[in-house]
């Protein structure tokens, strides 16, 4: 048992995570509509904090935060927390990208089957009252090379969904030599520029991935390509996009993510960019929701909590 440890939760997550960290002996205080002020007045009072987006934990906070232990992230990405604060702080960070890995895999999947098969644009004309068979005719995902760019937890659940539809299926991870998995191949990035028919994103968003999806690397291909972002919006270039699709470099693109997801308060130049992609009609937009489902609302929690006990049931924390 874990006792007399106060773990405040900011956001909106599944039960589990608050009924496993309760029933061993954690104070869990669950406040999703808490404000950032509010977190900034209290979190002093606290040893551990769960967070999707709301805050950003940079030297600031931790030094509002003397007691903090742990930080628990519900999802894949921690761009939202300066690791080199925290770490100087002592303060374990703990996501769960194996809770909505498959979540992301199936999203890329259907928006690339999606764009192949001309399914949106083929809705749109129907309703429109135009039947154009020959104008919506579809590209098998079974003749491509598909490229998978980074090859981490949702890099590997893409291409297990991809290993049933018979095409070739290619990595590149700067960081990942060998990949066990035997659908899959591991490719210099040379050749990954020079095979891929598609092209998907799983690396997440540091100071090395920011804009690496850019001019340089669409003009790097042999040949016109598909790209699917289910990542994170600023590591990709949605002007060097565009102006790839106007070369003629890029056949279509799937992005659930976008540089910036405040649509309300797009920029002038960032409208002329979004518009300029819809008008191409080979652009399939989502909400940042390819990690959001049901299944990974629980399953986020589930990792999480295991990942925390596990931490302070086997360290010298236990109070």
């Amino acid at each position: 048992m874990v006792d007399e440890k106060r773990v405040l939760i900011v956001n909106d997550l599944h039960t589990s995570l608050i009924d496993e960290l309760t029933t061993q002996g954690f104070q869990v205080d669950y406040q999703p509509d808490i404000t950032k002020e509010e977190i900034m007045e209290s979190i002093k009072h606290y040893h551990g904090l769960v967070i999707r987006s709301k805050v950003y934990i940079d030297e600031a906070f931790v030094k509002a935060a003397p007691n903090l232990e742990f930080i628990g992230r519900a999802g894949a990405g921690i761009d939202n927390i300066d690791e080199k604060a925290v770490s100087a702080a002592g303060i374990e960070v703990f996501n769960a990208p194996e809770g909505n890995r498959d979540a992301v895999g199936e999203h890329a999947l259907g928006m690339l089957l999606m764009l192949l098969n001309n399914l949106y644009k083929g809705h749109k004309e129907i309703g429109q009252r135009v039947w154009d068979r020959e104008g919506n005719r579809g590209v098998e995902l079974g003749s491509l090379t598909v490229g998978i760019f980074g090859y981490g937890n949702t890099g590997s659940a893409f291409a297990r969904k991809l290993s049933g539809f018979g095409c070739r299926i290619i990595a590149f991870d700067k960081y990942k030599n060998k990949i066990k998995e035997p659908y899959v191949e591991s490719v210099t990035l040379e050749d990954f520029f020079a095979e891929s028919d598609v092209v998907s994103i799983h690396v997440p968003l540091t100071s090395e991935t920011g804009y690496v999806i850019n001019k340089r690397f669409f003009d790097s291909f042999k040949k016109p390509v598909y790209v699917v972002n289910t990542s994170r919006g600023k590591v990709l270039s949605l002007s060097d996009l565009l102006a790839a699709f106007e070369e003629k470099k890029i056949l279509g693109a799937c992005l659930d993510v976008l540089e910036n997801e405040k649509i309300a308060q797009l920029t002038a130049e960032e409208k002329v960019v979004i518009e300029g992609l819809r008008a191409t009609d080979r652009v399939l937009f989502s909400p940042h929701v390819a990690g959001w489902t049901v299944e990974s609302y629980r399953k986020i929690s589930e990792v999480l909590s295991e990942k925390i006990l596990k931490h302070y049931l086997t360290s010298s924390r236990i109070a």
